[in-house]
């Protein structure tokens, strides 16, 4: 894993600054602290910071093609590189290095912009060819790496791994874009191709950017989408073998490395699947790890340690304490934009703790949305009967009306929670899945804003993504169209970012099987009865899983990867909370009514309400103010 940094004059062949390159270089050295590379021309900066796993001798980049036309700099890990290098060596191209990276140079002379169609991986890479005057970025088809990019006022495109190194570059504007702080106090991250900053865009996953010299950026264009439109009939037995087959193929492939191995294991139905697979495919004991919290009630080591003895592994346990909120103040700093996933914190110190073991590490991520596994899923498809035995006009104003008089219990297992219910049912069923994964209501979303940040607003809000994926995927099943939504919004902006930064703020390479594009293709093809049965969702993964870990691991209730915000923000950072939110640099943005965060803070204090989860995005977001805009 790697992080690469750019600068290219789209106007004319003008000098680069390169004191501003190697200043951006530097800044994300974590990302690859093993080396770092330059390539400068006339107009043409690129940088590159290696953390070495293939090729270890010769796979330093910047790489070129034989004679130093083209030159990529990349970042990922391109997993059929060995038969793309058989098929390129067939067709006349040579090869000096047993690097992945040097595939890519001789697919763009051999493909063009359709190499990206050919690569199985994840990979965030940009390329100049100085024969066409062309610069191509491109980002993997479900979005594993990032990749931001400005337009200068001057007429350079610059582009970076990390918001923080396009920062270290004077002539970007630190404007906050107020529809990405709408995103943000909505989903708790910020959706792309949007940026927290105005003048910066993230390249959304599946899509290729070029910028040719002297002609006008255009828009990124996609190269691939998932399909749940071609549903194939399939009995059970068959997709759960089938699945087994194509779930050790996806973890066999990203194994292949040239330093060790591991992968985390929670216990959880997705991480012990691919653990499963990896001692499958492995002659020696896998490297495992997971950490320990002293809170039993968020505590999943005990199962992580049954499969781990199941399946023979060299098991590594950290305890963590569950008041390690050292970090807090540093997540700013590992984010860049606002973040407000708490998990952060756990998958930061797992993170930690397998780089002292491994420099790779497998996960389980993207499970939850391949095989429709969140709790969500299964609580919306409830509401979803309901809401198709009454038509809208009928159940809007019965389940508002409902809802209004219904006292408040977000204290409350959501069963019990019918305010909720109501409010959910009386809603169309896009927006009524949107509430179910916002952090905020658009009520207090309403009271939050200031009147400012709601004439910037334009009447914008984030549920208009959500509309737009459900036309997308318009015609197929409901369960299908959520999963679709998730992997748009969700995956990309929340999981995969979170492991993205967590794992590189760390030095530590983190593949994800799941997440493989042609076995997400295949899993899109399976009947939704199969992904959600009998209100059990990952059915079919849950029942090739247990074929090879304990039954009684995989078939309890998921706990999910928390810390407590809750009595935190009552008790050991009660005064914190209070000095950030109502005395610190949130008055200044002019984003906020501050009598609302003050109402929130004493009611949730108080044990009146619990806000924790708006409470934890406003102090994210007091971070981000003071460490990231005003650094």
């Amino acid at each position: 894993m790697c992080g690469i940094v750019g600068i290219v004059d789209l106007r004319e062949a003008r000098p680069v600054d390169e004191g501003a390159l190697r200043a951006m270089n530097d800044v994300q050295s974590h990302r690859g602290p093993d080396d770092e590379g330059f390539h400068v021309e006339p107009g043409v900066g690129l940088g590159h910071r290696r953390l070495s796993i293939i090729d270890l001798s010769t796979g330093k980049q910047p790489l070129y093609n034989e004679d130093h036309s083209v030159v990529v700099v990349f970042n990922g890990e391109i997993y059929n590189f060995q038969e793309l290098r058989a098929e390129l060596e067939r067709a006349g191209h040579g090869f000096r290095t047993r690097s992945d990276t040097e595939v890519i140079v001789h697919a763009w002379e051999q493909w063009g912009r359709d190499c990206v169609r050919r690569f199985r991986g994840m990979f965030a890479f940009a390329l100049w060819d100085r024969n066409r005057r062309e610069l191509f970025l491109a980002r993997d088809r479900l979005g594993k790496k990032p990749l931001f990019y400005a337009e200068l006022p001057g007429g350079s495109l610059i582009f970076a791994s990390e918001l923080k190194s396009l920062l270290r570059h004077g002539a970007v504007s630190r404007e906050v874009d107020p529809q990405a702080v709408e995103e943000y106090f909505s989903l708790g991250y910020v959706v792309d191709p949007r940026c927290i900053l105005a003048g910066v865009r993230k390249l959304p996953p599946a899509t290729t950017l070029v910028a040719s010299r002297g002609a006008a950026l255009p828009a990124p264009q996609t190269y691939w989408d998932v399909s749940f439109r071609h549903v194939k009939p399939a009995a059970e037995e068959a997709v759960v073998g089938d699945l087994l087959e194509r779930l050790e193929e996806a973890v066999r492939i990203r194994m292949i490395a040239d330093v060790p191995v591991g992968a985390f294991l929670s216990g959880g139905v997705d991480s012990s699947g691919v653990v499963a697979m990896m001692a499958r495919s492995s002659s020696r004991p896998v490297n495992t790890c997971s950490i320990s919290f002293g809170d039993r009630a968020f505590d999943e080591s005990r199962f992580a340690a049954r499969v781990a003895e199941a399946l023979g592994t060299e098991h590594f346990v950290e305890t963590v304490d569950p008041n390690d909120f050292a970090l807090v103040d540093r997540l700013a700093g590992i984010y860049d934009e606002p973040f407000a996933d708490s998990s952060a914190l756990p998958t930061y110190r797992v993170c930690e703790l397998a780089r002292k073991r491994v420099k790779v590490a497998l996960s389980g991520d993207g499970g939850d949305e391949v095989f429709a596994g969140y709790r969500r899923h299964r609580w919306h498809m409830n509401e979803e009967r309901i809401r198709g035995l009454l038509p809208y006009a009928l159940r809007r104003p019965l389940f508002g009306l409902l809802a209004r008089v219904y006292p408040k219990a977000d204290w409350a297992p959501r069963i019990f929670r019918a305010k909720t219910t109501f409010d959910a049912l009386s809603r169309a069923s896009t927006e009524a899945y949107f509430d179910s994964v916002a952090i905020t209501t658009p009520q207090m979303r309403r009271e939050l804003f200031s009147a400012r940040q709601h004439a910037d607003l334009q009447g914008y809000s984030a549920l208009d993504i959500f509309r737009r994926h459900e036309r997308e995927l318009d015609g197929v099943d409901r369960l299908s169209q959520i999963q679709y939504i998730d992997i748009k919004t969700y995956l990309v902006g929340d999981i995969l970012t979170k492991v993205d930064r967590a794992s590189m703020a760390n030095s530590l390479e983190v593949r994800v099987p799941m997440l493989d594009h042609e076995f997400v293709e295949w899993a899109a093809t399976l009947p939704s009865q199969l992904k959600m049965h009998a209100g059990e969702g990952k059915y079919v993964l849950k029942k090739a899983v247990a074929e090879r870990v304990p039954r009684e691991v995989i078939y309890r209730p998921k706990m999910g990867f928390s810390v407590p915000i809750a009595r935190w923000f009552r008790e050991e950072l009660r005064e914190t909370l209070r000095t950030r939110l109502l005395g610190g640099s949130l008055p200044d943005t002019g984003v906020f009514a501050m009598d609302a965060i003050a109402t929130l803070v004493s009611q949730h204090q108080s044990g009146l309400r619990d806000h924790s989860p708006v409470l934890w995005s406003l102090l994210i977001y007091e971070s981000f103010n003071r460490e990231v805009l005003a650094a």
